[in-house]
């Protein structure tokens, strides 16, 4: 009843390749920054913790509770009615939750869980745990998945899997059916946009968890915690608009919006505060 084309070997190559990029790369980055800087591990794993906490198990939830009761299974509601007629408020939203999520993570671990560790490599150390499991997540995990989906496609056993859900869910059929057109139109092209938006989207969390450290040790700094979270709300709603309709941008378009943000947010931050900090201490040690 159902037939799909076979996945081709260079879509599996691609995967394998990705899946051992995605999910070695953070780890050997995290090992080579602690045992070099002679940092504690630590501060990559609560990076990483924290990200899961915030991020995946509080903010999705709640976002999609807001925005997209009905994809949860939960009744639609006047809000996400509100909210899904208007695309520019659809877009800040989708932008702002991250944006408030996560750097609210960021601020809640330097003043707890990290607290006692002054150091300014910890900043680097937590965003190298924030993007890096990020990274690990949103692509590690998802080859992988495209891998298991290949091999199921190419076996025949994808087709038997389709006939049960349509028995069971039939409304779902058609978004599984859109899949093994979509793993076989996966591409060398499709494979470097992920890369490439991986690498600065790493460079933002990196530079905004800068930010927000400096913000938990100095009083008068604290107004970098809000610019972080306006910054990490102006990138993701840039591509909340593309998303509702509003503007419209090509791929490498938004690729682009990334590399502008994660460079802008990095060397800022860096240049700024992390780097004029070491100078800072060096001087004081020289007197």
């Amino acid at each position: 009843m159902y037939e799909f084309a076979k996945i081709g070997t260079m879509q599996f190559v691609l995967w394998m390749t990705g899946t051992i990029l995605f999910l070695g790369v953070p780890v050997a980055i995290a090992i080579i920054w602690t045992v070099k800087k002679k940092e504690k591990f630590t501060s990559v794993l609560t990076g990483a913790v924290t990200f899961l906490l915030f991020a995946i198990i509080l903010e999705k939830p709640i976002q999609n509770a807001l925005i997209f009761p009905t994809a949860m299974g939960l009744p639609d509601h006047a809000a996400a009615q509100f909210i899904n007629a208007r695309p520019v408020l659809w877009a800040f939203l989708v932008g702002l939750f991250p944006g408030l999520f996560e750097e609210t993570g960021r601020f809640i671990a330097f003043k707890t869980v990290l607290k006692n560790r002054k150091n300014r490599e910890t900043s680097l150390s937590y965003g190298i745990g924030h993007g890096g499991f990020e990274v690990m997540l949103i692509l590690g995990l998802t080859y992988i998945n495209y891998i298991t989906y290949g091999i199921m496609i190419n076996s025949g056993a994808y087709a038997e899997t389709i006939k049960q859900i349509a028995q069971v869910m039939p409304d779902q059929v058609e978004a599984y059916l859109a899949i093994p057109d979509q793993l076989a139109g996966f591409t060398a092209g499709s494979f470097a946009i992920n890369l490439y938006e991986r690498i600065f989207a790493v460079l933002f969390h990196i530079g905004a968890s800068i930010l927000v450290f400096y913000a938990c040790r100095d009083k008068k700094k604290i107004w970098l915690y809000p610019l972080a979270i306006i910054l990490h709300t102006l990138m993701d709603g840039i591509l909340g608009l593309d998303l509702a309709g509003v503007i419209e941008l090509s791929d490498w378009g938004l690729e682009g919006v990334c590399t502008v943000m994660g460079l802008a947010v990095f060397f800022g931050a860096y240049f700024l505060l992390y780097k004029k900090d070491g100078q800072a201490h060096e001087m004081a040690d020289n007197t």
